[in-house]
């Protein structure tokens, strides 16, 4: 009885830790108008994190180039565009990585954190030097 309950409490933390992942599908919410204005998709690639833009809810926007972009980003549709790049984890946080605005085309240093408060709320920050702009975008339930 005592191994079934240890299984049972594993089980359970193992579960609520796994809530606590960013991994997974995100409604983006412009930071000044409200707007909810795409769904990114948050995964993990040979150790680091990424993030892709899966759903556009703008028709006239949704099959737009990214005109602005540099390199190998220049002219791709922001439909399926990587924005999310090179994620590492530190702490309670991912960092170390970059964000690129595809309306744009600038690439912002990123943090990406869970709010504590609330686990459904992802805390994304683009940083130039020692200024930042904070966006929150919302855990898509699936």
């Amino acid at each position: 009885m005592r191994y079934f309950l240890l299984l049972i409490f594993c089980l359970g933390f193992s579960s609520a830790i796994g809530a606590q992942s960013i991994l997974g599908q995100w409604k983006t919410i412009d930071d000044e108008t409200g707007i909810e204005k795409s769904i990114v998709e948050i995964y993990k690639k040979d150790g680091k994190i990424y993030g892709k833009v899966i759903e556009i809810f703008n028709d006239s926007q949704r099959y737009l180039p990214c005109k602005y972009c540099d390199g190998e980003d220049y002219n791709k549709p922001i439909l399926g565009l990587i924005i999310i790049k090179d994620m590492e984890k530190k702490g309670d946080a991912y960092k170390n990585g970059t964000i690129t605005n595809p309306e744009n085309g600038k690439v912002y240093t990123c943090r990406l954190k869970l709010d504590g408060d609330n686990p459904n709320q992802l805390q994304v920050r683009g940083y130039i030097a020692f200024f930042y702009k904070t966006q929150y975008w919302v855990r898509i339930e699936g």
